[in-house]
């Protein structure tokens, strides 16, 4: 069983930056894959990030490639969103999610662990 909160999400104008941080307890930290989703009301939860365990690479989806990074920190148990250039369409609720197997998807059913989301709005 893996336990998973999110925190600093907030308000931010267009063009800020954000990051995003999950902490994760239950099982040793690294030997799962990680990833990072977003929903608006009304709408199906999607794919933002992920990240393989032990951190061995990652992707993320078209819409935010070469303004969010995911990262991971073993020792603080932890893995990041770092959030810049952010757009008014960025703004969402933003979940943390784990899954057993360490390879990282951008399917949402394939992930077996949830946090219960921060959210974030982007201002234009």
């Amino acid at each position: 069983q893996v336990s998973l909160v999110e925190s600093g999400g907030g308000l931010v104008q267009a063009g800020g930056s954000l990051r995003l941080s999950c902490a994760a307890s239950g099982r040793t930290f690294g030997s799962f894959a990680m990833g990072w989703f977003r929903r608006v009301p009304g709408q199906e939860r999607e794919f933002v990030a992920a990240i393989n365990r032990y951190g061995a690479g990652g992707y993320q989806s078209d819409s935010v490639k070469g303004r969010f990074t995911i990262s991971t920190d073993n020792a603080k148990n932890a893995m990041y969103l770092q959030m810049n250039s952010l757009k008014p369409e960025d703004t969402a609720v933003y979940y943390c999610a784990a899954r057993d197997s360490g390879w990282a998807t951008f399917e949402v059913r394939g992930y077996d662990y949830w946090g219960q989301g921060t959210q974030v709005t982007v201002s234009s």
